[in-house]
């Protein structure tokens, strides 16, 4: 399914109700046997340190704090397991990972997240889409295409989504838009659609939630 084409004001709706419930934190695994149960459908969002995904997670649900935000990099060292949907009769696990690529980690943290984030990836039937998410100021950097190739090989169905747009001149998104675009062909498990948000005017937060709620209809 492709986000550019148009959606029933029902799967929107369906969208638009399953991130407005209830919304709580279940736990933050750090290995892989603290996992919890793969017993509910399962979205991962993914990106660099300091991309905005827990400015997104917040604007998605309605909350202000739901995932926590921070000006240093690199804080969410875990992942994050939230489960939303329940009353809608549709539960499932939105994941929160940890971010990549802040260059003041260790180099120990570093493997250890990337390690856990393979057996992740790897290992987890349930997991539905991974979203994976790119700072519209910047492009695609090489640890983004890092993570796509490892996507790529765990053979996980991933789906860019441009955040920050608020901050790109309108005379420069085209371009942009073009050139990740261009990118992603590359890459077999990379969906072809690339959603763009930005979560301080509440942009594109809509065709995400219909994705969702796509998802967990198929």
């Amino acid at each position: 399914m492709e986000m550019d084409k148009p959606h029933s004001d029902e799967l929107i709706e369906k969208g638009r109700l399953l991130f407005s419930g209830e919304a709580d934190f279940i736990m933050g695994a750090v290995s892989l046997d603290t996992l919890p149960d793969p017993d509910k459908c399962e979205v991962a969002f993914a990106g660099r340190s300091n991309v905005g995904k827990s400015s997104l997670i917040n604007a998605l649900t309605g909350r202000k704090a739901l995932a926590r935000t921070s000006n240093t990099p690199g804080r969410t060292q875990q992942l994050n397991f939230f489960t939303l949907g329940a009353e809608r009769g549709t539960p499932f696990y939105l994941v929160d990972l940890p971010g990549y690529g802040y260059a003041k980690v260790s180099k120990v943290e570093v493997a250890a997240w990337t390690e856990l984030l393979k057996a992740y990836l790897q290992g987890r039937p349930n997991l539905r889409r991974v979203f994976l998410l790119i700072d519209g100021r910047h492009g695609l950097k090489a640890n983004d295409k890092d993570i796509m190739k490892m996507l790529d090989v765990a053979a996980v169905s991933y789906q860019l989504v441009l955040t920050k747009l608020d901050k790109v001149k309108k005379g420069a998104r085209e371009k942009l838009f073009e050139s990740v675009a261009a990118e992603a062909k590359k890459f077999v498990a990379c969906h072809p659609t690339i959603l763009k948000t930005s979560s301080v005017k509440a942009e594109g937060l809509e065709d995400v939630r219909t994705e969702v709620a796509f998802l967990l209809e198929t």
